[in-house]
């Protein structure tokens, strides 16, 4: 393989956790000591390296994901820096797609919170092996241990103590390293270096105990180290690196480092720990998927021998460039100027240029090769999650799944030169962000758009007026509101239309079930109908049946109740007839939409609301109204525990109740308590709201 680098030295990570537990700052301090920069920014100032975009530096959160490629003494790291706002889960959950491994960070004064948990399942789900890094030591009530504890609980882990922390808060002043037996002290006034000196003789005994709990935690999975632990024989580094690595793989164990990005403390040993015990690409399963054309699974090693494959996972429109497309390579090898075979969309591409990306600076590439991330240029017709492969031994790897936004607001152009540009203009952010819906109301004509949050909509707001130069009027944002059905019904529709000559004809019976609402902030559930083929013998020609599941769905798009999109629903093909000459596909299609809306009338339809999971952390003196507040808001009260000196409070209500939730929160509590909600799941509105 004649790659700069091999893969077994190669580590493609991404870094994950809840807004501001330090997570760009830390990508800030690893690129510094990578020597990928020589300057560090400031997130505050809205200087840091990986925030490129206008909107990010204003803010100071990351809104995009964000990738680069540094190097740690002989190790190439691809790295991607994901947002920690539940808004942008997207960037998330496409990131830990194509990831081998993930750091998630922890703040230590904060611990586990809502977003960490969140971003935390979602690298569960990709069998992502993750490391673990307790940040921000030096703040005013740090609580190393509580953190650990709080990974247990909320997270369900099996944390394994790497490292003690030599003081706290002020006093925090190094970092104890249980595997090598030593202490890290770091200076103030010497970013670069640090001293290696014996365990202070105040944490001897402490060293001494976790060091105990560590080898003996190893143990229990490992039957040689635990039979030197037996004949109290001495166990070094190297066989616990050995055991660590193998276990973090296997996702039985999370290793756990601390420090103080901030501070410059403990982001050296965290790159070891990267390079140790994270997985190379050749480490990961051969990557499965659909040949689709013989619809059979098939799979591909992560070699450059094998025929390439490769996901894209992220689109970009970048002025001067044009669109750029994110691509994880699993298998071959593919060269600039050269043809590619898009087997999703059954087109042949051009690939202009390759690129290795920093951020939103590039570097030319002559060629990628398996287990490496690259951007391309030229590709006209690839979106997210398409498969780019060979066309003679084409391959479809799984796409990547999207949560439905639920927030939605009319949007109109404020001139008639805006009015031109703001097709397009929509179009092109949708295109980048798949959790970002455009469509028309069919009775008002209006253009509806639908975001994750009202940040999300902000955010693409301003990017309208500052990257395609159009002013829009926003309308009040809404409840993306849903329907379904509540119980089993049939439905049969005839179309038949003679107007000379050949005419029209369809016949089709169709049931309709509902199936449990599942939780919506997973990407695995989809809102497209679940449809099946019962008809028995060949009354309707089997030409005719994508008609007819195509009539269905776009039925779906517009209940009875409040012309809301119906979900959640099983829908079964039981017959029909067809004529000979007048049947066609339009026939069917306009038949199984009637046949649909006759089913739902009787199926007792419901209209269901997003339910948002949310958490509070507030000082005690606010509690009581916190949670009475909340609960005047149709919410739910799950929990309250202590976290740190505040109090969290955790539950669930309506996103209809909690527009404006910010400013009633600041005013309860004078501006000292936070929050964070995400999508949860859809439930039925009472009657009492309707």
């Amino acid at each position: 393989m004649k790659t700069e680098y091999s893969l077994s030295r190669t580590r493609n990570i991404g870094l994950i956790a809840h807004i501001d537990a330090g997570k760009t700052t830390t990508t800030e301090r690893i690129l510094y000591y990578t020597g990928k920069i020589y300057r560090l920014g400031d997130v505050d100032e809205g200087t840091t390296a990986m925030d490129w975009m206008e909107q990010e530096k204003e803010r100071g959160i990351t809104i995009t994901s964000a990738a680069t490629t540094c190097f740690w003494k002989d190790y190439r790291l691809n790295l991607i820096d994901t947002p920690g706002h539940i808004d942008f889960t997207a960037e998330v959950e496409r990131s830990l797609r194509v990831l081998d491994g993930a750091i998630g960070i922890f703040c230590a004064v904060g611990g586990v919170q809502a977003q960490s948990e969140t971003v935390w399942f979602q690298a569960r789900r990709y069998d992502v092996p993750r490391i673990a890094y307790i940040n921000k030591m030096d703040r005013i009530g740090a609580d190393f241990f509580g953190t650990i504890e709080m990974m247990r609980s909320r997270l369900l882990a099996n944390p394994l103590i790497l490292q003690i922390p030599i003081g706290s808060e002020k006093n925090f002043l190094g970092i104890v390293d249980l595997v090598e037996e030593r202490a890290i002290i770091y200076k103030q006034d010497d970013m670069m270096h640090f001293e290696t000196s014996p365990i202070p003789f105040d944490l001897e005994m402490k060293a001494k105990e976790y060091r105990q709990k560590l080898i003996e935690q190893l143990a229990e999975r490992d039957a040689n180290l635990m039979q030197r632990y037996l004949d109290n024989r001495r166990i070094s580094p190297e066989m616990l690196k050995k055991a660590i690595r193998k276990e973090t793989l296997k996702g039985k164990i999370l290793p756990v480092f601390c420090g103080s990005s901030l501070k410059n403390k403990g982001i050296q040993l965290l790159l070891d720990g990267v390079c140790d015990f994270l997985p190379s690409p050749l480490e990961k399963p051969s990557i499965q998927g659909i040949n689709p054309v013989t619809n059979l699974k098939e799979e591909r090693k992560t070699s450059d021998e094998e025929k390439f494959a490769g996901l894209i996972f992220k689109t970009l429109n970048q002025p001067c460039i044009g669109k750029l497309a994110y691509i994880r390579t699993y298998s071959g090898s593919l060269k600039s100027s050269s043809y590619i075979y898009n087997g999703n969309k059954r087109e042949t591409e051009r690939v202009l240029r390759l690129l290795r990306v920093h951020a939103n600076k590039f570097e030319d590439l002559k060629e990628i090769h398996a287990g490496e991330i690259a951007a391309i240029i030229g590709l006209k017709f690839t979106t997210t999650g398409d498969t780019l492969c060979s066309e003679d031994f084409p391959i479809l790897l799984e796409r990547i799944h999207f949560p439905i936004p639920v927030v939605s607001v009319a949007i109109e152009p404020k001139t008639k030169s805006d009015q031109e540009k703001i097709g397009f203009s929509l179009a092109k952010l949708a295109e980048e962000d798949p959790t970002f819906k455009v469509k028309v109301d069919r009775e008002t004509g209006q253009t509806i758009i639908s975001t994750m949050g009202e940040l999300h909509l902000e955010v693409l707001i301003d990017r309208l007026v500052r990257e395609f130069k159009v002013e829009a009027r926003i309308g009040k944002p809404e409840v993306a509101y849903r329907e379904t059905s509540t119980r089993t019904a049939t439905g049969e529709a005839k179309f038949i239309k003679q107007t000379g000559g050949k005419g029209q004809y369809g016949h089709v019976q169709l049931e309709i079930e509902p199936v449990k609402l599942t939780d919506i902030a997973d990407p695995q559930w989809k809102e497209n109908l679940e449809f099946e083929n019962k008809m028995r013998g060949d009354a309707i020609p089997h030409q005719f049946i994508s008609a007819i599941r195509k009539g269905t769905a776009k039925a779906m798009e517009c209940g009875e109740l409040g012309g809301f999109p119906v979900l959640s629903l099983k829908v079964s093909l039981l017959g029909g007839s067809s004529h000979p000459v007048d049947s066609s596909e339009l026939a069917f299609e306009i038949a199984a939409a009637m046949a649909f809306k006759d089913a739902y009338r009787k199926s007792k339809p419901i209209i269901l609301e997003p339910i948002m999971k949310i958490e509070i952390i507030t000082p005690e003196e606010f509690m009581g109204e916190v949670i009475g507040d909340l609960n005047s808001r149709r919410g739910r009260i799950e929990k309250t525990e202590i976290r740190g000196r505040n109090i969290a409070v955790g539950g669930f209500a309506p996103l209809a109740s909690l527009f404006g939730y910010a400013t009633a929160l600041r005013s309860i509590t004078q501006g000292r308590a936070s929050y964070s909600m995400e999508p949860s799941r859809y439930e039925m509105v009472p009657k009492s709201v309707r």
